[in-house]
């Protein structure tokens, strides 16, 4: 049996179980196969401890799993089932009537979050079982933990099996938090109450006037309370495959969270657990995330608030981010609904209406905007900044004003000015100004009006008249540099900007330094993507490295069997520098991050742009 992971969405992925020539993809859904119900004909993975099945198509079944007593005759316990060797069998042919195991070790894990460390967990193992996960999950904080700590424990490359919780409404959560196997059991008891399982909750046949859908097993009756338990298992069987689809296309399109998001409203255990992954585990979910999307983040909820890649966008503003050299005086503006905000019509005024005052070099502005917080203009073109959606409603929630409040606190005790514009509207004022000594409020109505933005060229004239300006090109070196520090650290981000010249028209910046292109902007990723002469600036700086042997060569993309070490700080697209014989031998874009290079041993760790010739 091999497993390995095709696609990561945060701690969620899709991955290929494969045995003998047989894959079935992960996530998925294990169906028990019994003398009271059989599994349906869509059915991947199939658990039994029948020796002799008939089933519609080949499959994967596991084996030796100990259906728990009494299920049969008494509705009301928990159907589990306890492994007492976890073995899987692959089905050659669509009748089952003797079976070769193909063995591996699959641990089972008590819920037990103190006794996990102990566990050891031979290096064979493809897989963990969790026994009594129904019980833990009573308890959403020791669950959400306890799960955490077993994906830590077991590392990227083995397999998750969570027995007896899964439901339509929770699988999205349950993968969201790096589970890659669950079971339909759930669905067999909830039949047996007569409950019907949705995306949206579970619903008794008797509470509605219409089918809920039109399944096979919904379009074989005409009224809700027409239908057997046959009928009700098979719906929510259907329930399961469509949401498992459903999950599978999120992961696939980088929209996992958004799906998460909309589904935890449903169950307020589930948005709290939500809320307890965000919060108290967030280091697990960051390494996880990637840096950048190609999709819009949307922002809809307060849980968005908490979304990793906007608190590591917040983080590195605060511990990474230096603010461009010469600038000595903040303009606070407010956001725009085009992204990037200086391609909207808004920004361009506010644009032509600061340059109209001559000074614009010395001249910083920061965009005030929720979910993100601050946004420096120079930072506008990179993900989340660059691809955002939220709702305007004029109105700010507490917690967004806590969240801005805090953000722009710390941000003018690392970055100072001589003078601060705040040029935003009256319910955003009301909550800031408090926070900058001597603000200069430009905004009288709204911020595009003719008054608010006559007085704000005005001021600007009034208070740069003093400053030496600053060349151009400077400037814009100085943009970049602070970019570099928020993609790199401060480090990093000055060595590779060291003796540079800009050359291009923006987003598409070119770095040069004595005629060697050192990198350049791109616009679909915002970020700085280096050429051997920066990875060499990059490896100088001792940040984003790959290690591999010395004698490896390179065809194409860096596979992870190819990973000797890596740094423990490279997330899934980060630009990294390839090392070979302590120097730099590529450079590229990082497609796990640094942790899951060294550990695994299937799929590609860098996807690589340039190696040194």
């Amino acid at each position: 049996m091999e497993f390995h992971v095709v696609k990561h969405d945060g701690p969620a992925r899709i991955g290929e179980l494969r045995i003998n020539s047989s894959v079935v993809k992960t996530p998925n859904i294990f169906y028990p196969y019994t003398d009271h119900y059989k599994p349906p004909v869509f059915a991947d993975i199939v658990v039994s401890d029948k020796k002799k099945m008939r089933l519609s198509k080949p499959c994967l079944c596991v084996n030796d799993f100990l259906l728990s007593s009494n299920v049969s005759s008494n509705p009301d316990l928990i159907p589990r089932y306890i492994p007492s060797r976890a073995t899987l069998v692959h089905i050659n042919s669509s009748t089952l009537s003797s079976c070769e195991y193909d063995e591996e070790t699959w641990v089972i894990i008590p819920s037990n979050i103190d006794a996990l460390s102990t566990i050891s967990i031979p290096s064979s193992t493809r897989g963990v079982i969790v026994s009594d996960a129904y019980q833990l999950m009573l308890n959403p904080r020791l669950f959400v933990g306890f799960i955490v700590n077993l994906r830590r424990h077991v590392g990227y490359q083995r397999l998750i099996h969570l027995p007896g919780v899964a439901d339509p409404n929770n699988l999205s959560l349950l993968c969201y938090l790096g589970v890659d196997l669950f079971d339909s059991l759930p669905g067999v008891i909830a039949a047996r109450q007569g409950f019907l399982l949705t995306s949206d909750g579970c619903c008794n046949i008797y509470d509605l006037d219409e089918l809920p859908c039109c399944c096979p097993a919904c379009s074989r009756v005409n009224d809700p309370s027409d239908m057997g338990f046959k009928d009700i298992l098979d719906h929510n069987y259907y329930a399961y495959y469509n949401e498992l689809k459903i999950v599978r296309n999120a992961i696939t399109r980088e929209t996992i969270r958004d799906l998460v998001e909309r589904r935890v409203r449903v169950r307020s255990e589930y948005t709290g657990m939500l809320r307890i992954l965000d919060t108290d585990h967030y280091d697990f979910l960051e390494e996880r995330t990637p840096v950048t999307r190609r999709n819009v983040l949307v922002s809809t909820s307060k849980e968005s608030l908490n979304r990793p890649e906007i608190r590591r966008f917040q983080d590195r503003l605060d511990q990474r981010y230096r603010k461009p050299r010469s600038t000595k005086i903040l303009i606070l503006l407010p956001c725009s609904a085009k992204k990037p905000y200086s391609f909207s019509k808004t920004h361009q005024l506010f644009k032509k209406y600061i340059a109209d005052s001559g000074a614009s070099s010395v001249i910083h502005e920061v965009i005030v905007t929720s979910p993100l917080g601050l946004v420096p203009r120079e930072l506008e073109v990179i993900y989340p900044a660059s691809r955002y959606d939220t709702p305007v409603t004029g109105v700010w929630d507490e917690d967004e004003k806590k969240m801005i409040r805090i953000l722009l606190r710390r941000y003018l005790r690392s970055n100072k000015y001589d003078h601060v514009i705040v040029h935003l509207p009256a319910n955003m004022q009301e909550f800031i100004v408090d926070l900058i000594d001597d603000p200069i409020i430009t905004c009288v109505d709204t911020p595009v009006s003719e008054d608010s933005l006559k007085l704000l060229n005005k001021e600007v004239k009034g208070i740069t008249n003093d400053y030496e300006l600053v060349h151009y090109k400077l400037r814009i070196l100085e943009d970049i540099e602070s970019l570099a520090c928020f993609q790199f650290g401060r480090v990093a981000g000055e060595n590779i900007i060291k003796d540079c010249e800009v050359k291009g028209r923006y987003p598409g910046y070119k770095l040069f330094s004595y005629q060697k292109q050192i990198a350049m902007m791109t616009r679909n990723r915002g970020y700085l993507s280096l050429t051997m002469h920066g990875a060499e600036r990059l490896y100088q700086s001792g940040a984003y490295w790959v290690l591999i042997d010395d004698d490896f060569l390179l065809k194409g993309s860096l596979l992870s069997p190819g990973v000797k070490d890596a740094d423990p700080m490279i997330r899934i697209g980060d630009e990294v520098v390839v090392v070979r014989n302590d120097k730099p031998y590529a450079v590229g874009v990082a497609q796990m991050n640094g942790s899951e290079m060294k550990e695994s041993n299937k799929g590609e760790a860098v996807r690589i742009r340039h190696i040194a010739g």
